[in-house]
């Protein structure tokens, strides 16, 4: 049994993760049909089912920053997940505008499955790709000056890759802008349709992909 994850229903080989419970509700919701709870403990809310395609997917919670994103991706490889999409929010450090997408190219050196990255850029050929830097605090326009030049940074993506890697897990990562310094923040409701755009477009590739 892992340390951390207590699941009380099988888990999918294929996953999509994100840091929010909330928003792992919502997407299960949106791609599931009647979506399972899979996992409930420590506030990590997952859920699995089965979607419209009828593949099996688990959509689990990873919570807030590398540190956890990584103990949780550690936990799913050992009930079994062989592939997952990180479907998370950044900050803007550049030309990227509110609700842009931006296929993860490379974490503070950590590089994503090629395979699945090639198939999330063909799914969303609006989509930029590129590289992301991830802090260990929220991004500060006034503090953070990334030492390389990067189009995005989050608080996870690096960990989640390098913690995927260890554990013979194939990840990738699909951001959506949500801040931008001088452009304010994405509202409630436009945050929630571009994470739906994001998640389908995951689950796609993810069905494709197994």
């Amino acid at each position: 049994m892992p340390a951390r994850l207590r699941p009380t229903a099988p888990i999918a080989a294929d996953a999509i993760l994100v840091g929010d419970p909330g928003r792992a509700l919502m997407l299960a919701q949106e791609l599931l049909e009647q979506p399972k709870m899979s996992n409930h403990a420590r506030g990590l809310w997952g859920y699995t089912g089965v979607t419209a395609s009828g593949d099996e997917l688990t959509i689990q919670a990873t919570g807030m920053g590398g540190p956890s994103a990584a103990v949780v991706v550690a936990d799913l490889a050992e009930l079994g997940v062989k592939q997952a999409i990180r479907v998370g929010t950044c900050a803007s450090l550049g030309d990227l505008d509110l609700a842009d997408l931006l296929v993860v190219a490379e974490a503070n050196g950590q590089r994503p499955d090629l395979e699945l990255t090639k198939a999330l850029a063909a799914a969303l050929p609006e989509a930029h790709r590129g590289p992301v830097v991830s802090l260990d605090t929220l991004y500060n326009p006034e503090r953070d000056m990334p030492s390389v030049l990067v189009e995005a940074a989050d608080m996870q993506t690096a960990a989640l890759l390098a913690s995927a890697a260890e554990h013979g897990m194939a990840a990738a990562a699909l951001l959506l802008v949500s801040e931008k310094s001088g452009s304010g923040r994405l509202q409630d409701e436009e945050l929630e349709d571009a994470a739906k755009l994001a998640g389908s477009a995951a689950a796609g590739v993810l069905s494709t992909s197994s």
